[in-house]
Formats: C-alpha cells, structure tokens, sequence
C-alpha cells in the first residue's frame, strides 16, 4: 500500500533524507521513529505531498505522490502532531466542511455518524471545538483523517499531551483502525509504538537505521552478554564469584529469596562476549545449583537508544557514547 524507494531529499548541501527505503503492507501498522534532525518529519511531509524529494518515489497504492498527487492524496487520511481544527466551528460542522473539501461521495449522514462512533465524539458532535478538552480535540483530529474512509492514514504524534486514560483509548482505536487501514504512527512514547506496531522502521541522521518487527529487534540486537541467572546459595558470595569472570562488568542481586534459598542475579559482561558457559562453569565449581538462565532483552527504547547513538552504526562523538554508557 506505500512504498518509499531509495527517497533522497536535499536542501542545498544539506541531505536530510538519504536514499530511503521501506514497505507498509496492507492492514499494517507500522511504527516510525527517529531523534529529532533524523529526517522523520522531511520523510512523513513527502509522504503525504507537502514535499516534493530531490530523488526517489513515494508511492501511495501504486501511485507517485509527486507524479499524481491530487489522485495519491484520495488514500491519505492525515493527523499531524497540532490537528487542523478551525475552534469556531462545531465538531459536525467541521466534519461536514472537511467532507465537501475531501469531495467525498459518501452518504454524509451515515458516514459522518459512523466515523463519530468509532473516535467516540458522537455526545459532543454539536459543540464548539474550541471549548472540547485536548483529548477530544484529539480525536476531531483523528475523525477528520477518516473522512472519506481513506485506505491508509498517516498519524504523527496521535496522543502526544493526552491524559494516561486517553492515551489507552487513543492505542486501542489505533489498533482496532489497523485492521482495515494501512497505518504509519509516528511517535515519541516508544512503549506505545511497541504495544501498537506490527512493524518498526528507524531513521537516524537521514539513513534508515533500521527496519524489522518489535520482537526481531529486540532477538537480533540482545546478545549473551547480559544475562539473568537464578541460583541457589549464598547471595553475596555468588555475587562476588561472578564478579570474576573475565570481561564482566556488573553483577547485581536483582532478588533474594525468589524461593527459599535462590537468588536472582543480572549480569552485564562487555558486548560480544558469550558467558553463558563460564557462568555455569562457575557455579558448578562450587556446588552452587544453576536453575535459570535468560538473555536479558533489551527495551525498544535500549534499541533505539542504541541504535541512534552509533554503538552499532558507529559515526558518534566521544560525549555521545558516554551519554549512552551513562542511560
């Protein structure tokens, strides 16, 4: 349904997008990240023709957006981060003023009320939009890019300044829209691109950085070096026979008595060494009994922390990699 090819965008001597590329599938919601000067925003603007690129394609169901725009934009539903809310209106009135702009040729009664029911705003349709609080500002926003039931919608910061229970009801109508639209959610609060997403694209100083599923993420870049082990035995000396290990660099008792007598532990030995095996060993050695091993995974926000400040991509400054030691 949207495919970025080798998308290049160039302002003078600056290249804030860099030869680009990716797929969102239909019924797809695809998660779209990236620190801020990443190129996100340039990326999500020529998406949805506010941007023409210097080099590349973007096409939306087949069809250039720089080519064709006009025909490209019928499949776009759009939600930036401040929604284009005109505050004297009343909710329907607007809804019914982005329909005749759209030219939709939906039944506008039956439409309009169906998009009022799944974004929840139907008891507060005929009210001024500049008295309605964030949250159902919000979802006007949300309402007005479904006008037209577009195929795919592009949400940029959808819950950003929402309250914990709005947030909840934002994600859940996200999710729900997945199933019939092809999504792109970009979005700063990286738990909820990993609880919403079914795939997650990374932009970092305008390359793409990475491109894959939540769980495969976290499987390819979450190694052997960090480790929670339970075993049986005194606490403090475990911690510190441990300690020995070469390479290792921090043991900690997580907790004691998980059961009677074990203790979990986390180990953090330098990257790129497997202690799996000197850990056993170790314990063995002293009759200590091994009853868990696991890799310690690592958070989507450690991946993109990782990831964007070059421990696997390289190019960072010495303060760079000292903050990220420091996280």
């Amino acid at each position: 349904m949207i495919e970025v090819k080798n998308l290049t965008k160039r302002y003078g001597s600056k290249t804030a997008v860099d030869n680009v590329s990716f797929t969102a599938e239909e019924g797809e919601i695809l998660g779209f990240l990236g620190p801020n000067g990443a190129g996100k925003s340039t990326t999500m603007n020529i998406l949805t023709g506010y941007l023409s690129s210097t080099e590349g394609q973007a096409l939306i169901n087949g069809i250039d957006i720089l080519e064709d725009p006009v025909q490209a934009k019928k499949f776009i539903g759009y939600l930036p981060e401040q929604p284009p809310l005109y505050l004297d209106m009343t909710v329907m009135e607007y809804l019914k003023f982005v329909y005749s702009l759209k030219k939709c040729k939906l039944p506008i009664k039956s439409h309009l009320g169906e998009i009022c029911e799944l974004v929840k705003i139907t008891e507060v349709k005929n009210r001024v939009i500049k008295n309605l609080s964030k949250g159902y500002k919000q979802r006007v926003g949300l309402a007005q890019a479904l006008v037209g039931n577009p195929p795919v919608l592009i949400l940029d910061e959808p819950t950003v300044g929402l309250d914990p229970k709005q947030i909840i009801e934002i994600r859940s109508l996200i999710k729900k829209l997945g199933k019939n639209h092809t999504v792109i959610l970009s979005s700063h609060i990286l738990p909820e691109v990993q609880a919403v997403c079914d795939k997650i694209v990374i932009i970092n100083r305008g390359k793409l950085v990475a491109n894959d599923t939540s769980d495969k993420l976290v499987q390819n870049l979450s190694g052997d070096h960090k480790l929670i082990v339970r075993a049986e035995g005194n606490p403090a000396e475990i911690r510190k026979l441990l300690s020995t290990i070469p390479n290792m660099q921090d043991v900690r008792i997580n907790r004691e008595n998980v059961e009677p007598g074990v203790s979990e532990f986390y180990l953090n030995a330098k990257e790129g060494n497997d202690i799996r095996r000197e850990v056993s060993k170790r314990l063995a050695s002293r009759n200590y009994p091994l009853l868990m091993m696991k890799s310690s995974e690592l958070t989507l926000e450690e991946i993109f922390l990782k990831i964007t400040t070059g421990d696997i991509y390289g190019n960072v400054d010495d303060d760079s990699n000292q903050k990220s030691k420091k996280k």
